[in-house]
Formats: structure tokens, C-alpha cells, sequence
């Protein structure tokens, strides 16, 4: 049960934090506040649970067996428990966030390659090919990345279907391009970790 309190703290202080900077409580640019925050989760909560705190990246890595299908649905109710928790941390907080989720097919490539990238810097630290002290920073560093790109793309840069649900920018590109774009990075680095 701890490695799933672990999930939802994470994914609720993830989507919290990135509710929060998009409401401009914080100086800092919200890419830099998510990657700031899941970097310290990672470092704090990784040893529970091995802090996903992102639906695409647990259904990445169930696809792999890097996780259980049993852990994999407790991790994703844990996770969307966790944003709608922030959600509504966030509105009492600051407000409703001043976000809204559009569809295309511009949004879901760039939520999918945001999520792409992110789940790389995942795949090389779950594979060791990243020193274990520097996981919390490739996988932060990685998630800065993923949604640079994504949001230079035309997106919200949200690559996480539980914080898009805590930030109000919940839609089909929101909470499928994700998982994608981590499926793809799984399978490929997989296959180059070998």
C-alpha cells in the first residue's frame, strides 16, 4: 500500500506545483517548477515506489514488465486520485487555472514526443544506463525537455494525463498522446539497452 500512497503524493505535488506556477504563484517558469518537482520526488519517494507519477510512464513500463499489471492499475488510480486531488488544491488554493485543452493532431504529436522524451530519461535510469545518484536529475532534466519540446509544438506541454486532470487540461490528446509517446520510448530503448 505504501508504494501507492507514494504515487499519489507524488502525482499530487507534481500537478499542485504545476497548477500553481501556470496560476503565477511562483517566479519561476512552470517547466522548470515540474522538473524541479519531480526531480526532488524522485529522490525522495523513488525508493517506495520508484516514483512514476505519470500514467504514461506506468503503462510504459508495465509494457516492458518492468511492473506488474496488478501494481499498474493501483499506480494509475494512485495517479489520477493524486491530479484530481491537486485539482482541487489548486482552485482553492489559486483559482481555476487559466488552461484549456484543445484537440488536433498538432497537440498530440507534441504531447506524444514530450512524452517521448521524458520516458527516455525514465528508460535509462530503470535499464542503469544512468548512475543511480544522477536519476532524479535525468529524469527531471528529461521531463524539462519533453515539454520544451511539446509545448514549443503547439501544446499545453502537460505530457502527464494526471496532472492534465489537475490543471484543467484534460482531453484526448491530453490523456492519450502521452502514453504513446512513452510506449514508443520504452520499446526503443529497450531495444538499445541490450
Amino acid at each position: 500500500m505504501n508504494k501507492y500512497i507514494a504515487e499519489l503524493i507524488g502525482t499530487f505535488a507534481l500537478a499542485l506545483a504545476v497548477g500553481l506556477s501556470i496560476a503565477g504563484k511562483f517566479v519561476v517558469p512552470t517547466p522548470v517548477v515540474a522538473a524541479l518537482t519531480l526531480g526532488v520526488c524522485v529522490y525522495t519517494l523513488g525508493a517506495i515506489s520508484g516514483t512514476h507519477i505519470n500514467p504514461a510512464i506506468t503503462i510504459g513500463l508495465a509494457a516492458i514488465g518492468k511492473i506488474s499489471p496488478k501494481d499498474a492499475g493501483g499506480y494509475l488510480v494512485a495517479q489520477f486520485a493524486g491530479g484530481g486531488l491537486a485539482m482541487v488544491a489548486c482552485r482553492a488554493l489559486a483559482g481555476a487555472p487559466a488552461v484549456t485543452a484543445v484537440d488536433s493532431v498538432a497537440v498530440f504529436i507534441a504531447e506524444a514526443l514530450g512524452a517521448f522524451w521524458l520516458a527516455i530519461g525514465v528508460a535509462a535510469v530503470v535499464h542503469d544506463k544512468a548512475p543511480g545518484a544522477a536519476a532524479g536529475l535525468t529524469i527531471g532534466g528529461s521531463l524539462l525537455v519533453g515539454i520544451t519540446m511539446a509545448a514549443s509544438s503547439g501544446s499545453n506541454g502537460v505530457v502527464n494525463p494526471a496532472v492534465a486532470l489537475g490543471i484543467g487540461s484534460f482531453s484526448l490528446s491530453y490523456v492519450l498522446a502521452p502514453p504513446v509517446g512513452a510506449l514508443l520510448a520504452m520499446f526503443l530503448y529497450k531495444l538499445l539497452a541490450k
